[in-house]
């Protein structure tokens, strides 16, 4: 297969500067491109800037090399003689989104568990306006690296990538795909060797200890990395006292509220009941949030994977069974079907619970980002990614809020506020053409038409085209 040889062959990412340079593109890479000059004016565009401020009629982006270098009224920026100028009547710009939880691989009965997706993926998220992903849990952190390094040396196209470690698990494990991780020591060595490798994040999962969290928290940070965090056994509360940089999944992964938890346990089961029926503005679910808040520990939105346990009220989305591998395909069709009819109030109570939580936290000034979680039935790269956007919105984000979530919060967790996430001069190119107003409808995020990364404009059209029944086999 071309792309695993390419893979063998090319240098690691970690060699690569933080804000690479834009590349100079291979010829199937080119294949992609519809928008590629020195100087572009994006005219007549409404315009989410990521600022989380309303959105603006009527508005001009011009782009020099992969640089924003104007933004205003059209009519005002001064557009050079010989600038590409693309009339964007009808359409809304917002900034390219950064995906804080977005994996490379997906799962399914029909397809294996955690089955690595080196071609689909990239492509989907970058054509549905994902542009900077985390993959926050790596099955193959040496094959992510390469991948970054091939997207940044134009071979391929995609995401600008930000690898995590291997996934930092403890005992029982129950995933071929994770090793369990046995005392403190342990958890040091993990995360020396690949803080060496050059991975600037690391996920912990569900089962490890305390000791092994505050062990493997305490060894990234004389490295200078992060660590975010799929919770069980440990509760929130427990991880920002370990000093914990990120938290993930919203409230869903919290276990502060089981009673009778044991220390270092999983709760045997029961959360589903307990986030239905949780208190928002209750003193144990303010402290949380309170000390998250005063210790800067941020949290990463995940409604789109949340929702499919409440599968009658899962949209049924035809771009999704046209990705997936035609077996998979039908596995998935038939989700949707016996989904209609599923009894699941239970988690729709639950749903709505997450989405207080979410609001409370922001309204407290905790940062928010999102990300998909692309790893199963019908939450797939870029597709999952927009349903947060509409899950956002309905959660009752206005959607300049649930842009910024996307956009300008993604990038502060992960460093890159001062290069990307927000629409302004002297910002990297990364923006999103959609064709209406997804302000007014938001299920309009899902019309994306050009996706530009480092001032390049790929059409996304052509990209979902290239993988079309690919998800779920490569």
């Amino acid at each position: 297969m071309r792309v695993l040889s390419i893979l063998a062959a090319c240098s690691l990412a970690a060699a690569l500067p933080a804000a690479a340079q834009r590349p100079s593109l291979s010829n199937s890479a080119r294949a992609f491109v519809a928008v590629d000059a020195p100087v572009v004016a994006l005219t007549h565009a409404r315009l989410v800037d990521g600022t989380g401020a309303p959105a603006r009629d009527d508005q001009t982006i011009l782009i020099s090399g992969d640089k924003i270098t104007a933004v205003g009224k059209t009519g005002s920026v001064s557009v050079p003689a010989d600038a590409r100028t693309v009339d964007l009547t009808g359409r809304t710009v917002i900034p390219g989104l950064v995906g804080l939880h977005d994996h490379m691989y997906y799962s399914s009965p029909v397809s294996g568990t955690m089955k690595f997706m080196p071609v689909s993926y990239p492509r989907l998220f970058l054509a549905n306006g994902i542009t900077t992903i985390r993959t926050t849990g790596s099955v193959d952190p040496y094959q992510e690296m390469n991948i970054k390094a091939l997207i940044a040396g134009g071979q391929m196209v995609g995401p600008e990538i930000v690898v995590t470690g291997p996934y930092l698990q403890g005992a029982p494990n129950q995933l071929v795909t994770m090793h369990p991780i046995a005392n403190p020591d342990e958890a040091r060595r993990i995360v020396r060797y690949w803080s060496e490798e050059g991975v600037p994040w690391f996920k912990a999962y569900t089962t490890i200890s305390r000791d092994q969290l505050g062990a493997a928290i305490d060894e990234a940070h004389k490295h200078g990395v992060k660590v975010t965090a799929h919770l069980c056994s440990v509760t929130y509360r427990e991880a920002v006292a370990l000093g914990i940089d990120h938290l993930e999944h919203g409230v869903f992964a919290n276990t502060d509220y089981a009673k009778g938890k044991q220390a270092d346990r999983c709760p045997s089961s029961g959360m589903d009941s307990v986030y239905a029926a949780l208190d928002v503005n209750s003193p144990e679910v303010r402290q949380t949030i309170d000390e998250m808040v005063k210790h800067h520990v941020g949290l990463t939105s995940t409604l789109a994977v949340y929702e499919l346990s409440s599968p009658s009220r899962v949209p049924v989305d035809q771009r999704v069974l046209d990705a997936l591998y035609p077996d998979v395909s039908k596995w998935v069709s038939d989700y949707y079907t016996k989904g209609r009819t599923a009894n699941d109030s239970l988690w729709q109570r639950a749903m709505k619970k997450g989405m207080e939580f979410e609001r409370a936290f922001v309204r407290a000034g905790g940062l928010l980002g999102a990300g998909a979680d692309p790893c199963c039935i019908s939450a797939i790269a870029g597709y999952a990614d927009q349903r947060n956007y509409e899950l956002l919105v309905e959660a009752g984000f206005t959607p300049e809020q649930a842009i910024q979530i996307m956009s300008a919060n993604g990038a502060k967790v992960l460093g890159f506020g001062d290069r990307l996430g927000t629409i302004a001069p002297g910002k990297q190119a990364d923006l999103v053409v959609v064709r209406g107003d997804p302000t007014r409808t938001p299920s309009d995020i899902r019309n994306v038409e050009t996706v530009f990364r480092q001032g390049i404009g790929y059409d996304s059209a052509k990209l979902v085209a290239s993988v079309k029944g690919m998800v779920g086999i490569k």
